[in-house]
């Protein structure tokens, strides 16, 4: 069944209707005429804005980016989420995301910009390389994705949707196979759960998920159709 999509470009307001095996993202840029990105999914209607400005890009995360994350991970708005994972000393980050960094991990890290500034980070892994979570999972094979808008000045900017939507289309190209998006996101983060029902995510199991510190914390299982809704 065609599903409806509208495209807003500047003052227009493009609409048309996926056509048959054809994704939302790809229906969005064949009536935009050019790249579009998700503004909201969560309806029968699928909302994508093809506006070029403000630019949103990902690049992969280097060294010397672990201070801002540091100065990130400290801010209020972020402790909020990742306060079981300790204080976020330069020793405490540098032993945690350092690997991942030197590729020891299978997890690859980003840094999102915003008009060429940094503003936060991103990740993305195969859920079956964390044979603990994948038990937890509907879909081991799933890439799982975590994210963080650092810079408070950032924060509530509607840019989260804008973010995700780019490490979004970038796993068509890093795992042609993987056909689920996983996040799991604490019950309690309404403005993370709204960005993932704004992609396309579908929320699913809450489950109980054991913290650094000893502390469990109940998370909302989130899932998206990868072929479905980008292609």
């Amino acid at each position: 069944m065609p599903t409806p999509v509208v495209v807003r470009r500047g003052s227009r307001r493009l609409a048309g209707f996926t056509e048959a095996g054809e994704s939302w993202a790809a229906a969005a840029e064949r009536i935009a005429l050019r790249p579009a990105y998700a503004a909201d999914l969560s309806g029968e209607v699928k909302e994508f804005g093809a506006d070029q400005w403000p630019v949103v890009a990902l690049r992969p995360m280097v060294r010397g980016d672990l201070r801002d994350l540091v100065r990130w991970l400290g801010e209020e708005h972020v402790q909020r989420w990742y306060a079981a994972d300790g204080e976020p000393t330069p020793e405490r980050v540098q032993t945690v995301y350092g690997p991942d960094l030197e590729g020891g991990t299978p997890t690859s890290l980003w840094i999102a910009e915003v008009n060429g500034r940094s503003v936060g980070m991103v990740q993305d892994y195969r859920i079956r390389d964390h044979p603990d979570y994948a038990l937890l999972t509907p879909d081991p094979d799933a890439v799982g994705v975590d994210y963080l808008i650092g810079e408070p000045a950032w924060v509530g900017r509607g840019l989260g949707t804008r973010i995700l939507w780019a490490l979004l289309v970038g796993l068509r190209g890093r795992y042609p196979d993987a056909t689920t998006t996983f996040a799991a996101p604490d019950h309690r983060n309404i403005a993370s759960l709204r960005v993932l029902a704004k992609l396309g995510f579908v929320e699913g199991t809450w489950f109980d998920e054991s913290q650094p510190d000893g502390s469990v914390a109940t998370v909302v299982g989130c899932s998206l159709d990868l072929p479905t809704v980008v292609g």
